[in-house]
């Protein structure tokens, strides 16, 4: 009987684990259009086009409240089971990384020809690498003592910024003086639902892959391009031919094809290469080794998010 008791024990300890394995990790974080309304953002140049992007750090200094409200619903994701990674030790982490190439004399702003601009958001999500974003937007409705709170939250795609999940309401009035608390009342009457959706996703991503975007640049310098012939047959075509073989169920688009550049989007991407996540970044450097393997060809690699890798072709 000691026996069967253990096995059974053991049983549901390996179920309880491979169930923690399937779901996803998350991130928490304050909607775009929250921190714009709030003044929390900065304003960056992407080749030449203003764009904001939420400020985090400055959101945390100026507003003490949404520590609170991000570790409520934190807590809500934990206790049932999602892997967290949380925002404020991620920015402390990119604080600390910063401080360091300082230290050393390197300068992140630095980037090579044609590189894309990397936001304090991109930090963020390169940093933590969690599989979804929880998009979180809210305001506090105040009626004589009694106070209630609507809301609006998001499951993103942390790769694609895709949604894949979403919950809106406005929790029961309260004399709750506490925002978190009014947050966390509202939020549980959805989260069940929202849940499932996640899980209905990340399913959806063992099985088909993660997609993500990538794009072929040719440096000004280079003497070929996407047209000349390498082994009997246009480079464009056997870039195309690498990306079909190593997709999942060779699922891509096609979306540009010139002389000068290549864009292949809704790429899948297997979950894992061996005991490693797979991000756009790594299956970037798959293609790095491949073109330098079978044409010779130097190709340097940038990065924007998760889902996005750039190679320009002809820069080391």
């Amino acid at each position: 009987m000691k026996i069967l008791a253990f096995l059974i024990t053991l049983c549901c300890l390996s179920a309880e684990v491979c169930a923690q394995a399937k779901k996803p990790t998350i991130m928490v974080v304050p909607s775009r259009q929250w921190c714009f309304s709030k003044g929390y953002y900065n304003t960056v140049d992407n080749f030449g086009t203003e764009e904001r992007e939420p400020d985090y750090r400055k959101a945390f200094d100026e507003n003490p409240e949404l520590l609170l409200v991000i570790s409520k619903i934190n807590s809500l994701f934990v206790d049932r089971g999602f892997p967290l990674k949380d925002l404020s030790q991620t920015l402390s982490s990119i604080g600390r990384s910063n401080a360091e190439d300082l230290a050393l004399g390197l300068d992140r702003e630095q980037a090579g020809k044609g590189a894309l601009a990397e936001s304090l958001f991109d930090k963020v999500r390169n940093t933590a690498k969690a599989d979804i974003l929880i998009e979180l937007q809210w305001v506090v409705n105040q009626s004589g003592p009694r106070r209630s709170i609507t809301y609006v939250m998001r499951g993103l795609d942390a790769y694609t910024d895709k949604q894949i999940a979403g919950a809106e309401g406005t929790g029961e009035p309260s004399v709750a003086s506490e925002t978190a608390l009014l947050l966390e009342e509202a939020v549980l009457q959805h989260i069940d639902n929202f849940n499932a959706r996640l899980m209905v996703h990340f399913e959806d991503l063992f099985t088909n892959g993660r997609e993500i975007k990538v794009e072929f640049r040719r440096d000004n310098n280079w003497v070929y391009n996407f047209e000349s012939d390498f082994n009997g047959d246009e480079l464009s075509f056997q870039i195309e031919d690498w990306i079909q073989s190593q997709s999942v169920k060779n699922r891509f688009s096609t979306a540009e094809a010139t002389d000068n550049k290549l864009v292949f989007d809704q790429v899948r991407i297997p979950m894992y290469e061996g005991q490693r996540a797979l991000d756009a970044r790594s299956f970037g450097r798959n293609i790095q080794r491949f073109l330098k393997s079978s044409f010779n060809i130097d190709t340097k690699i940038v990065t924007k998010g998760l889902g996005y890798v750039q190679l320009i072709c002809g820069q080391k």
